[in-house]
């Protein structure tokens, strides 16, 4: 179960951050998605995902060969609504990452 203080320790990193905001904004992005957004590397987003991942915030799906991750329905609603008042902070910043990568988002 997600504590606080993991919660805290994973967001305090800003690369775990922007990834959260990311798949708060967009529901569902595949590593490229990110790597594109965050302008950081795929191994280091993959890392960052795997802490992720092992934390219960976020949940992936496979479709052939891309890996798909959105953030976990099971998270507590406590973290959730955390997510969701630093996401209301930074939407316009977040909006603007996601413009370099699909015409579609915000």
């Amino acid at each position: 179960m997600l504590q606080p203080v993991q919660l805290f320790k994973l967001l305090s990193d800003e690369t775990r951050s922007a990834i959260v905001m990311l798949l708060r904004e967009s529901g569902e992005l595949c590593v490229c998605d990110i790597c594109a957004a965050t302008a950081e590397s795929q191994p280091k987003i993959s890392r960052h995902m795997a802490m992720l991942r092992e934390s219960g915030m976020v949940i992936d799906r496979r479709e052939g060969k891309w890996v798909h991750y959105r953030l976990s329905p099971h998270m507590p609603a406590w973290a959730a609504a955390i997510i969701d008042s630093a996401w209301n902070c930074e939407r316009e910043n977040v909006c603007k990452k996601l413009d370099n990568t699909s015409p579609t988002s915000c």
